[in-house]
């Protein structure tokens, strides 16, 4: 059996604000707070607001503008960040111990009293246009972009979490205004906490704060799980050296007991320095510098990736080198020895033990837990099902996985 060294509760605030409190035994505190809103959930005239949001959070509040919040953020001494993502936006704070009451209190007032000054929006629609803009001089963020474009025709994983240039530079304040109040609201959102505190005295702290938060009307989102489409589809880009390759896989009906061999797969298959793609692709034919695969299985998320970059000589057969490396792990030429089983299974425990002992990611994980509505606890489930974990099941998602890909090639003009 696994034993946890640190205890997890769950709370509901009166305003319906979820809170979890993690006690565990560390100097080092960290507060997340995640509300239930992400780039899925927008509408076409939308895309780009809830990032838009994200940033003006650090723009200032109705008792400090920005210079004194990001004074007072900075004086914590530790690291504060903000993310949006396709199903939520988080703001997290990692600090001393005895810094946490300030924590709380700077991120609570950062999200409960935004002051979106018109000055700071007109300034950080510049700061956001120009990381648009910037994404596209990068060869691999682009290359996904337009994989996820041509990938879907319905499917919102098509537009980019940072949005539509247009959209971005045509939200007023008020545009940002209303979607804040629609969504950033106590019963929308979860709080996090690891601390040593016992869960009485950290919850009483996030109640000091986050207790005036008002509630506002459930929204329920119908979020559209569209397959890839099986496709191959070449675009060029001006002044590269190197010329990409993305192959996706969404896997949407996948069932819920065949997500860890996935996990495990997924490992061996690309995110190893030894995986079987890098031993192929690199070590055996020398047509790639580095070759990944990368995988999401958040809510309304069920993607898996396969990323190279390679001289345009070499686009045939790289693609050939995927292709039959795919191929021989399905129908089991390529096979997964018990030894490779093993080695897979210690990798994943040690990642997540290490994602357990540091307070910031688990901070990060739980309250990811608590967002999609998974159980808490889960990691403990998969600990326990790695030991019974056999080759089958990861040639049966394979099998199931690896079929009918969206391929995107990205060439030089």
């Amino acid at each position: 059996m696994f034993k946890l060294n640190f205890d997890v509760k769950r709370h509901f605030l009166d305003n319906g604000l979820e809170v979890i409190t993690i006690k565990k035994d560390t100097k080092i505190t960290s507060i997340n707070v995640g509300i239930r809103v992400g780039s899925l959930y927008e509408e076409l005239q939308e895309k780009g607001i809830s990032h838009f949001i994200e940033h003006m959070l650090f723009k200032g509040t109705k008792t400090r503008n920005y210079e004194e919040l990001n004074d007072a953020l900075e004086f914590l001494g530790g690291e504060y960040n903000a993310y949006t993502d396709y199903t939520s936006t988080v703001y997290t704070i990692s600090c001393l111990e005895e810094e946490l009451k300030n924590a709380i209190e700077i991120l609570g007032d950062m999200i409960i009293n935004p002051e979106f000054d018109k000055k700071e929006l007109e300034k950080e629609r510049g700061v956001i246009l120009a990381e648009i803009r910037s994404s596209k001089d990068d060869i691999e963020d682009l290359s996904f972009k337009r994989t996820n474009e041509i990938a879907f025709n319905k499917n919102p994983l098509r537009f980019d979490v940072a949005g539509l240039e247009k959209n971005v530079k045509s939200y007023k304040r008020e545009d940002l205004l209303s979607y804040y109040k629609k969504y950033y609201t106590s019963n929308n959102s979860l709080v996090t906490v690891v601390s040593s505190y016992e869960h009485e005295e950290a919850l009483e702290e996030i109640k000091k704060v986050f207790s005036s938060w008002e509630p506002g009307e459930k929204i329920n989102k119908t979020v559209i799980e569209e397959n890839n489409i099986p496709k191959l589809v070449t675009t060029v880009k001006e002044n590269i050296e190197q010329n990409t390759i993305v192959y996706l896989y969404t896997f949407y009906n996948l069932n819920k007991e065949l997500e860890l061999p996935l996990r495990i797969l997924n490992h061996r298959l690309g995110e190893s320095s030894n995986s079987l793609l890098f031993r192929e692709v690199r070590e055996k034919r020398g047509l790639a510098y580095d070759i990944y695969t990368s995988i999401d299985m958040t809510n309304n998320v069920k993607t898996l990736y396969i990323y190279t970059a390679v001289g345009e000589d070499d686009l045939d057969s790289a693609i050939e080198a995927i292709d039959e490396t795919i191929s021989n792990v399905k129908n089991g030429k390529l096979s997964i020895g018990e030894r490779d089983l093993e080695l897979m299974k210690k990798v994943h425990k040690t990642a997540v033990i290490s994602t357990l002992e540091d307070p910031s990611e688990l901070c990060n994980y739980m309250l990811h837990q608590g967002l999609d509505g998974e159980d808490i606890y889960e990691f403990v489930d998969d600990m326990e099902k790695l030991n019974s974990l056999d080759i089958k099941k990861i040639n049966d998602v394979a099998n199931s996985v690896l079929n009918n890909p969206t391929i995107h090639i990205l060439k030089s003009n």
